[in-house]
């Protein structure tokens, strides 16, 4: 099948957390025998931050952040289309390509949303909300999480289904590393500094750092530096793909601390979950709904509920006890959340949307 793909970018992490599900999900997809055109704006400095080269499985088209710009590429792409699909969050004429979408009239159109947290959000909080309209016309939204609540909430809005594509694991790309030295810590966290994720950053990791002044902090990701922290914590500033493993592989634990609407939502591993666990990482998260369907608490992941339990989980480790979790961890996920799983359950939900459809002709 033909599947042309509207998204924030696949060659560039920059400032796009859904790099990594693109990469994983779409590599997977081509590997099952579809065709696929990635279209992506120039946008954000993105261009100018490739942490990758035009993939082998996907074609890329980068066409220029303006209105004659998406109108021709989405004119190009609904020429050929079998599928077209629409991500969230592409940055950049958002709502105009998402109603042009699902208006088109001779391909199957999927909206993804990869953060469907802010965008159940925004359209709750907005009686106007343009895809209150364009959601029914859509043959199916796609979400990379929120469970029961998320699926409940896009029915209401009028989708004709809604499903959930979990964040995943590529174990091509994401794979234990030796240790790199200037990247040596007690904790580390990985996370660009956004409006509704700084508070929480301050609470589980900033003020942990401030309170174990003998312990060691790794900051990694865009926005920080104007941001005053002890001296105990190092800030990278933006880290490439090409430098999560050794990232990950570099700490004693490694923090993930959701954003406030995906803490909220729950049912929504984000991609660093599984780069971390992919990479060997020992996992402490913030809680959030559903993290037991993904992993064991205290024996493949540590939870905590504030900086308090950071700080105690942090204590109590040692080597050996991170490297244990670490591994019955790696060992669950690469078990069951692989992207080359989730591509095998897009295909099937794929193969009966088509069937419907042509039952309905």
């Amino acid at each position: 099948m033909k599947i042309c793909f509207f998204g924030s970018s696949l060659v560039s992490s920059y400032w796009n957390g859904a790099a990594t599900y693109y990469r994983g999900m779409l590599k997977e997809i081509a590997a099952l025998g579809h065709d696929i055109t990635f279209y992506e704006p120039d946008a954000f400095e993105r261009q100018a931050h490739r942490d990758i080269a035009d993939p082998s499985w996907a074609r890329v088209s980068v066409y220029p952040a303006t209105a004659e710009g998406w109108q021709y590429s989405l004119s190009q792409a609904a020429r050929s289309a079998d599928l077209l699909i629409k991500a969230s969050g592409v940055g950049v004429f958002d709502r105009e390509l998402e109603c042009a979408i699902a208006q088109a009239t001779n391909a199957i159109r999927i909206y993804w949303d990869v953060d469907a947290p802010a965008t159940l959000d925004a359209i709750a909080s907005d009686p106007r909300h343009h895809l209150r309209d364009a959601i029914p016309r859509y043959d199916m939204v796609l979400t990379y999480g929120g469970g029961d609540p998320v699926i409940a909430a896009y029915r209401a809005v009028g989708a004709r289904d809604c499903v959930p594509l979990y964040n995943a694991l590529d174990p091509a790309t994401h794979f234990p590393t030796p240790p790199t030295p200037q990247l040596k810590c007690d904790l580390g966290l990985l996370a660009n500094r956004l409006p509704d994720r700084e508070a929480r950053v301050e609470s589980f990791f900033l003020d942990v750092a401030r309170h174990l002044p003998a312990k060691s902090f790794v900051l990694g990701g865009s926005g920080w530096e104007t941001k005053p922290m002890s001296a105990n914590v190092r800030k990278l500033g933006h880290v490439g793909t090409n430098d999560h493993n050794a990232f990950f592989s570099s700490s004693l634990a490694t923090l993930n601390v959701n954003r406030d609407s995906m803490a909220k939502h729950g049912f929504s591993p984000p991609t660093r979950v599984f780069e971390a666990i992919g990479a060997g990482a020992c996992l402490i998260t913030d809680y959030w709904k559903g993290i037991d369907l993904f992993l064991e608490p205290d024996r493949e992941v540590l939870i905590a509920s504030n900086g308090a339990a950071v700080a105690e989980h942090l204590q109590a480790l040692d080597p050996a006890r991170a490297r244990a979790i670490a591994q019955r961890a790696r060992v669950r996920i690469l078990a069951h959340h692989t992207y080359a799983q989730r591509a095998r359950q897009f295909n099937q939900l794929l193969e009966g949307m088509s069937a419907k459809i042509e039952a309905a002709e």
